[in-house]
């Protein structure tokens, strides 16, 4: 496994050394990156000798075949690990600030990340810095908070970076996680349907996309060739990822199945119309009365699919207001899906629409397993460990 290890401008640059012990210990391949600021702290020679390989510091220093070291080295990279993490390299990274040769690397890293913050305590509180902290785990990065301790700065509070060790087997667990899914194919479905009332009227429903693109983006970074069947929403197409992108429930059951021939697994995250309405062929005129309209029940994707899945995995959704893990819990034994994901759409701030969410996933088993809210790129994180197994 080849991993990076970024070293920005703070006190705790010294203890990169440790990490990069730690790390050559363990088997990996360890390419250091320093700031210029990193620099004052520890020398390029030093780390240098450590990994048995040239530190990497300007953007601009091509190496002997011209390669564009920042892209190059993110192709083959199994997990990018900072630490320390200062609060400029937190900021950088939050906002996509890519001035030097580290922030520039994370803006085409692709693998997990994980971030070891370190600084004083009042800038480690600083709403800033926890608004950063907050954008990245949103985003799926991994962040080892501070310890608690002496400072250099002759004060005692939060901002001591975490200890070595647990930086190295963070980043050991990245690294494996990368792989994780390497040479298995996952389908997403993601966003809502639209089902036609008139040739200018749909009926359709809030879902964002959000939970199934963190999902399918969290899915690429453990190596699995991701297709993503995705409704009409208003996202990128997640770096990596096949797109087939439809519009009504019939659509996404063909795209669906389609999709998952030879997969391993499904994440039925879609929030498909339950019903569908009996479409006029001209606009539907005002009549100075009520509109009664035909409904029909549009297909269910997940019971297709789980009745004829084979070895496939199957993860179903379920969104409700009320009741929620009985309902969730009937609904995975009656459409005999392997796990599903219940969250309570009702809850402020969280579910459809938002962008964090908290969720319980269910299994057959009658297991269940709680995930706090966090943002969804975490929860994402979360959800794929529960399912795929425990990596960190």
């Amino acid at each position: 496994m080849r991993i990076a290890l970024g070293v920005s401008g703070g006190i705790a640059a010294y203890k990169a050394c440790e990490i990069v012990r730690g790390l050559d210990r363990a088997g990996a391949s360890v390419q250091v990156i320093l700031t210029q600021n990193a620099t004052r702290f520890i020398t390029p020679l030093t780390l240098q000798t450590l990994s048995r390989r040239k530190v990497l510091l300007d953007p601009f220093d091509l190496d002997a075949v011209q390669t564009v070291q920042h892209v190059e080295l993110s192709r083959e990279l199994s997990a990018l690990v900072v630490a320390p993490a200062t609060a400029n390299a937190l900021a950088k990274f939050a906002r996509g600030i890519a001035d030097d040769f580290l922030s520039t690397f994370y803006t085409a890293v692709t693998a997990p990340v994980v971030l070891a913050p370190a600084m004083n305590t009042r800038m480690w509180l600083h709403p800033a810095t926890q608004e950063n902290v907050a954008a990245l785990k949103a985003r799926g990065n991994r962040v080892i908070e501070p310890a608690s301790g002496w400072l250099a700065e002759g004060e005692s509070g939060w901002g001591r970076l975490a200890d070595p060790e647990r930086i190295v087997e963070a980043a050991l667990a990245a690294a494996r996680r990368s792989c994780q899914l390497q040479g298995k194919s996952v389908v997403v479905s993601a966003g809502p349907t639209r089902e036609s009332l008139d040739p200018l009227r749909y009926l359709s429903n809030r879902s964002s996309g959000k939970m199934g693109y963190a999902l399918a983006a969290a899915a690429r970074r453990r190596g699995a060739r991701v297709v993503l069947v995705s409704g009409p929403v208003d996202l990128p197409t997640p770096y990596g990822v096949e797109m087939v992108r439809v519009t009504t429930s019939t659509e996404m059951l063909e795209a669906v199945r389609g999709a998952c021939r030879g997969a391993h697994a499904l994440l039925m995250a879609a929030a498909v119309s339950d019903y569908v309405p009996v479409a006029q062929g001209s606009k539907i005129k005002k009549t100075g009365g009520p509109l009664v309209l035909t409904l029909e029940e549009g297909p269910d994707i997940l019971a297709a699919i789980a009745r004829e899945k084979g070895d496939l995995l199957v993860v179903g959704f379920a969104a409700e207001t009320e009741d929620l893990l009985a309902r969730a819990r009937e609904k995975l034994e009656r459409k005999g899906l392997d796990f599903i994901v219940a969250n309570q759409v009702s809850a402020v701030g969280t579910g459809i629409g938002a962008d964090r969410n908290a969720v319980t996933v269910l299994d057959r088993q009658g297991g269940e397993h709680a995930i706090p809210e966090a943002g969804k790129g975490e929860v994402a994180e979360a959800i794929l460990d529960r399912i795929f197994g425990e990596e960190s």
